[in-house]
């Protein structure tokens, strides 16, 4: 197999790290291997946080639902959309940003994930773990407030990075053909995809728990959005100045 599709293939979410240090130059590194991905019209609408403050990192940790390996990873980032550096521009050239248009909040969130997802294939090529800390998002006001994001600015994900103390099995994914299409939308196969990944998933959470957690991809789906998620996101947005439009 292609070395990088290896790589890509065998990514895990890592939340046990030991007390092996990032370095600084490590950071600089990974991030700027995010900055080559690919980015709407140069617009580069992101801002990367390296969170050092112990204090801050253990607040993040327990606003994301009492995440410790925030706190315990070797380094944690968290990945900004920011049109403000972008309305700067604007006006040095002369021009008026025109705030709170959808599309541009759309291109500020796909840059920061195609930037961290970029930087995670650098970090895993390093040999070192990550994971993703959506949790952030259950009280983005307080972590705007702890990291003084200005308007225009918002956090997206938070990243930690660490040398790996645990090696856990990668989780499968729903095959090829439930996501692949030929020409035109179909779900012709949909029940029969489900059936596939519900007995894949459900026999990868009985090995890694030791038959303690039986559990179903439908029925996660369920629980997910059959149900409001983090409905306080759209007036953080509109306060942060994304007012969609």
């Amino acid at each position: 197999m292609n070395p990088t599709i290896e790589l890509l293939k065998s990514h895990r979410s890592i939340r046990k790290f030991t007390d092996q240090a990032v370095s600084t130059e490590q950071v600089r590194e990974i991030v700027s291997a995010g900055q080559t991905a690919a980015t709407s019209s140069n617009v580069q609408a992101v801002t990367v946080i390296q969170v050092n403050s112990s204090a801050t990192r253990d607040s993040i940790a327990e606003l994301a639902g009492g995440q410790a390996w925030v706190s315990n990873a070797g380094a944690f980032l968290v990945w900004c959309a920011d049109l403000k550096r972008s309305g700067a521009a604007c006006a040095r050239a002369g021009g008026e940003f025109e705030q709170g248009m959808t599309e541009h909040f759309l291109i500020a969130t796909i840059d920061v994930a195609l930037a961290a997802q970029n930087a995670v294939i650098a970090a895993e090529s390093l040999g070192l773990g990550i994971c993703y800390i959506g949790g952030l998002r259950n009280n983005p006001a307080k972590v705007t407030e702890l990291l003084q994001l200005p308007e225009q600015v918002y956090p997206v994900f938070g990243l930690c990075l660490g040398y790996p103390a645990q090696d856990p099995e990668i989780k499968p994914r729903l095959s090829v053909d439930a996501v692949l299409m030929q020409d035109a939308y179909t779900d012709e196969q949909q029940d029969t995809h489900f059936d596939d990944y519900n007995e894949r998933l459900g026999h990868y959470y009985q090995t890694r728990t030791g038959g303690t957690k039986v559990s179903q991809w439908t029925d996660e789906m369920k629980k997910l959005v059959g149900k409001e998620s983090r409905p306080h996101m759209r007036g953080f947005l509109d306060k942060q100045g994304f007012k969609m439009r």
